[in-house]
C-alpha cells in the first residue's frame, strides 16, 4: 500500500500521496493541495522543494554519493571523455563505439561558427566579462538557425541542435577569451579531441600548432565531467524553467549561463583565486586568515570550502585533488598565490576547526587551482564551468521537454499593502 502523508487545515483532513524515487528518496506530492484547500506551501530559496521527477543525476550530500544516469562519478572521472559523459546524460546510456563515434562525428563538424559573429564580439568593450559575452552570443544562435525556434520540430531537429550548441560553445569561449586579449581568433581544429580542440583555440595561433600536455588533457577532461550536471541546481533550475515556456534551447541555455555567473553558483572558482589573491596582497601571513575564517563575528569566509549539499565531504573534490597536484608537477609553476592554496588545503585538512563542521576543500577549490595553473584568466573560470555543464542543462532541457512538464510558475504569499485609493500628486 502507497504511504499517505495528512495534513489538517482550518480542521479538515487532506490526504497528499508520497512519491518514493529510486534510491528511496521520499516526497509529499502537494500539486493537487491549492485546488483543495486553498493553501500553498512556502519555500524561500525552494531547498526543500522537489520541482520535478528527473532521472538524470542522483546527489545523496550526507555520503557525498554523485551518480550520472546510475554511475557514479568516480568511475567516469577514471575512464570516460567528456563527450562520452555527455551521450551518457543526454540519451540515458553509455555509447557503444558505433553511438559514440556517430556522435563525436557530428559534434566535429559543427564547431565553425558564423563568420558575421565576429562583429557581435567586436562591439563588446574590451573589458567585458566574458560571461556576459557567452551568453550573449548563445542566445544570438538561435537567430542563425531560426528552425530551432519551433517548438513543434522534429527530433532529428533537436538533435542536430544539441550538437550545434555542444560543438559551438568552446569556439564562442575560446573567441571571447581572444578577443579580450586582443588576439587573432584560432579556428577549430577537427582533427582533435574536444578538450584538446578547446585549448588549440585558447592558447594556439592561427600559425602554429598547439602542443597540448597529457596531463593537462586529462585534467581538463576530468573537471569537465565532474561539472557536467549537479542535479536541481540554480542553473539547471533557470534552463528548465526557461524552456517550459517552449523558449528554444539556445535561449535556454543562455539563461543557464546567466544563473551560473553569480559568486553563490559558478563564479566560486573564481572568488577562490580573488581571496587567495587578497591573502597574498595583505602579506599578514596565512594564521591570521585562517584566524578571521573562524571567528563569527569576522565577515570573512573561506571560499572554496565545505558546500551547500554536501554535508561531509564533495566526491568530486577527491578526484580533482589529484589532478591538481599532477597538473601543478607536470607543469613546474612557479606562483605565490598557488603556494598559498596548498598552504590552505594543508591547514583545512588537518585543523580539527574545519574537521569537525565539513569545511573541507571543495571542487571549486581545485578546479580555480588548475585553471590558474593552466594560465586561464580568472574572468574565464566560469566559462569553463559552462562548457562542463552544457550537457547537463541540455539533458535537464530534453527531459523536461519529453515529460510535458507544464510552464513554470511558482505561486506566493503577498506581504504588501492592502487595497488603498489613488491619491491626487498635488495632495500627497
Amino acid at each position: 500500500m502507497s504511504e499517505i502523508a495528512r495534513i489538517i487545515l482550518d480542521g479538515k483532513e487532506y490526504e497528499l500521496p508520497v512519491i518514493v524515487g529510486t534510491e528511496n528518496e521520499k516526497a509529499i506530492d502537494i500539486s493537487k493541495l491549492r485546488g483543495a484547500s486553498g493553501y500553498i506551501t512556502i519555500d524561500p530559496g525552494f531547498k526543500n522543494t522537489g520541482s520535478c521527477k528527473s532521472a538524470i543525476t542522483y546527489l545523496d550530500g550526507e555520503n557525498g554519493i554523485l551518480h550520472y544516469r546510475g554511475y557514479p562519478i568516480e568511475q567516469l572521472a577514471e575512464k570516460a571523455t567528456f563527450l562520452e559523459v555527455a551521450y551518457l546524460l543526454i540519451k540515458g546510456d553509455l555509447p557503444n563505439q558505433k553511438e559514440l563515434d556517430w556522435f563525436v562525428n557530428s559534434i566535429t563538424n559543427h564547431t565553425l561558427v558564423h563568420e558575421d559573429m565576429k562583429r557581435f564580439f567586436e562591439a563588446f568593450p574590451t573589458d567585458a566579462h566574458p560571461m556576459g559575452i557567452l551568453s550573449s552570443m548563445i542566445a544570438s544562435l538561435s537567430t542563425f538557425y531560426p528552425e530551432s525556434q519551433n517548438p513543434n520540430r522534429s527530433i532529428e531537429d533537436v538533435e542536430l541542435t544539441m550538437h550545434r550548441v555542444i560543438a559551438k560553445l568552446p569556439t564562442l569561449a575560446a573567441q571571447a577569451y581572444k578577443n579580450n586579449m586582443g588576439h587573432p581568433v584560432v579556428y577549430p581544429k577537427n582533427s582533435l579531441s574536444y578538450t584538446e580542440n578547446f585549448l588549440h583555440m585558447m592558447f594556439g595561433l592561427p600559425t602554429d600548432d598547439y602542443n597540448v600536455s597529457p596531463v593537462v588533457n586529462d585534467a581538463l577532461n576530468k573537471l569537465l565531467i565532474l561539472h557536467a550536471d549537479h542535479e536541481q541546481n540554480c542553473s539547471a533550475s533557470t534552463v528548465r524553467i526557461v524552456g517550459s515556456s517552449q523558449a528554444n534551447l539556445y535561449s535556454a541555455i543562455s539563461a543557464g549561463i546567466a544563473a551560473l555567473w553569480g559568486p553563490l553558483h559558478g563564479g566560486a572558482n573564481q572568488a577562490v583565486i580573488e581571496m587567495l589573491e587578497t591573502i597574498k596582497n595583505d602579506g599578514g601571513g596565512l594564521q591570521k586568515w585562517v584566524d578571521k575564517a573562524k571567528d563569527k563575528s569576522d565577515s570573512f569566509r573561506l571560499m572554496g570550502f565545505g558546500h551547500r549539499v554536501y554535508k561531509n565531504f564533495d566526491p568530486r573534490a577527491k578526484i580533482i585533488k589529484k589532478a591538481a597536484d599532477d597538473v601543478l608537477e607536470a607543469l613546474g609553476v612557479d606562483d605565490p598565490v598557488l603556494d598559498i592554496a596548498k598552504e590552505l588545503e594543508a591547514v583545512a585538512l588537518k585543523d580539527q576547526y574545519f574537521i569537525d563542521r565539513g569545511l573541507y576543500p571543495n571542487v571549486d577549490f581545485y578546479s580555480g587551482i588548475i585553471y590558474r595553473a593552466l594560465g586561464i584568466p580568472t574572468d574565464m573560470f566560469t566559462v569553463m564551468f559552462a562548457i562542463g555543464r552544457l550537457p547537463g542543462w541540455i539533458a535537464q532541457w530534453k527531459e523536461m521537454v519529453e515529460m510535458g512538464e507544464p510552464i513554470g510558475r511558482p505561486r506566493q504569499v503577498y506581504t504588501g499593502a492592502t487595497k488603498r485609493d489613488y491619491v491626487d500628486i498635488t495632495k500627497r
